[in-house]
């Protein structure tokens, strides 16, 4: 019940911000320079075609564009624009800060660590917290 209560807080804050999970993503991956929709899709974990349309709503909102590769002229890569830089600051701090999406959370840091070390441990097959059985 958690889980599902902050997932919608979570996406009302971001299509307030004009954002879905999966744009967030990409403007999270693309802080790091501008990459290919290929490389994004692949960094994501979803497939091409995904991206593409995630990509196409992030354009669409003025939060990416889209340029030729100087080095591969028959490439596109997608880059972050200063309108898409301040969004995706905006939802970061909205994340860890705005009582309106994580509610009573009081350590946010901490419970990020706990969420990392889940995804981890479920993420190679193990069962995270198996010896301590169910509470």
């Amino acid at each position: 019940m958690a889980a599902r209560l902050v997932e919608g807080s979570w996406e009302r804050a971001l299509a307030e911000r004009g954002l879905t999970h999966a744009g967030l993503i990409a403007l999270h991956l693309l802080g790091g320079g501008p990459q290919s929709q290929r490389a994004l899709a692949r960094g994501a974990r979803v497939t091409d075609q995904t991206m593409s349309r995630t990509v196409d709503r992030l354009t669409r909102a003025g939060f990416v564009d889209r340029v030729v590769d100087g080095a591969d002229r028959r490439r596109m890569l997608v880059t972050l624009t200063e309108s898409g830089r301040a969004v995706h600051a905006e939802a970061v701090r909205a994340e860890r800060e705005d009582p309106a999406v994580l509610g009573a959370l009081v350590d946010y840091e901490a419970f990020r660590q706990q969420l990392v070390a889940l995804v981890q441990a479920l993420g190679r097959g193990g069962q995270a917290g198996s010896e301590q059985g169910p509470r």
